[in-house]
């Protein structure tokens, strides 16, 4: 365990098995979950395992691609798919906290209905839209999107909507101001009155992207983590940063305590350093707590 205070802020660094350690946290602790599971992209073990010519057949291919994602064997198991993890996540977060988990478009049902009958109630779910990337193979289209579920505990609370409005234009809110269903049905739509407000940017949508053309000014915009953004790390899925600035600060209040049961090289930490959240991130795979380190360490230097 590594504690460490900035600016009085809370700060958990765990190397652990996550399943393992959330069974050592006291219920309803955590504010909201923000994490980038395993894809589970190469996970075909279980396909397989009564295929002999699969498993030892002339390439090798059973055993090249259950290693998981680009050799990384924390990508060829099925943690995001089962109950055993989302159980204790959901146990751990306070009612109606949110939990934001991204996911690859092939198999994001599984984690979906891992995370349903886990007891949350997805409730919708962004999509992150990139220009980057390219096919896999001839007969797939590019790749250029990754879904992220949205679920909470319960309690429908409201979400920080208005600090994460997109665009700097103003804009009167007494234009959008519909009547309840019953005054529909006798009154029409919209209401008569005023009484709203001129806000700054436009309300968030479920979706996110990297384009630049006037249209996709809409909506948030995020590319993917650059070269200079991913430093030295050989984790072959690091995520932007201003990416999960957003997300951290959509799904959590004011100094309120992120989980990252996945934190790969600890981008949803300084996310929340640099929103004024607390985090608490769990990493298996040993490697990357020094990756953290390095990238958390940074602001302590620089007196953030």
């Amino acid at each position: 365990f590594n504690w460490t205070n900035v600016t009085g802020q809370i700060q958990m660094i765990v190397n652990a098995d996550c399943i393992e350690h959330l069974k050592t946290i006291e219920d309803n602790h955590f504010d909201s979950v923000v994490t980038d599971p395993p894809y589970h992209l190469t996970s075909i073990a279980k396909r397989f395992t009564n295929s002999t010519e699969a498993k030892y057949g002339k390439d090798g291919s059973f055993q090249r691609l259950s290693k998981g994602f680009v050799g990384h064997e924390w990508d060829g198991g099925d943690i995001a798919f089962t109950t055993d993890l989302w159980k204790e996540v959901y146990r751990t977060i306070k009612p109606g906290a949110v939990l934001l988990a991204f996911a690859a478009t092939r198999n994001y049902h599984r984690m979906a209905t891992a995370i349903e009958d886990s007891g949350f109630e997805i409730f919708d779910m962004i999509n992150w839209i990139y220009g980057s990337g390219f096919p896999k193979r001839k007969n797939l289209l590019k790749p250029a999107h990754e879904p992220i579920v949205m679920a909470r505990k319960g309690v429908n609370k409201p979400l920080n909507l208005d600090e994460c409005r997109v665009g700097d234009f103003e804009q009167d809110t007494s234009k959008n101001r519909r009547n309840t269903q019953e005054e529909q049905i006798f009154k029409g739509g919209w209401k008569g009155d005023k009484g709203g407000e001129v806000v700054k940017g436009r309300w968030p949508a479920n979706v996110i992207h990297d384009g630049l053309e006037e249209d996709w000014s809409k909506y948030f915009y995020c590319s993917k983590a650059s070269k200079k953004e991913k430093d030295d790390t050989n984790h072959p899925t690091v995520k932007p940063i201003d990416l999960m600035r957003y997300l951290v600060k959509l799904v959590t209040p004011k100094d309120g305590l992120v989980l990252d049961p996945f934190a790969g090289t600890g981008t949803t930490g300084e996310a929340c350093i640099l929103e004024g959240r607390n985090y608490y991130l769990i990493e298996k795979t040993k490697e990357y707590i020094t990756d953290i380190e390095k990238r958390i360490n940074k602001y302590d230097r620089l007196g953030i």
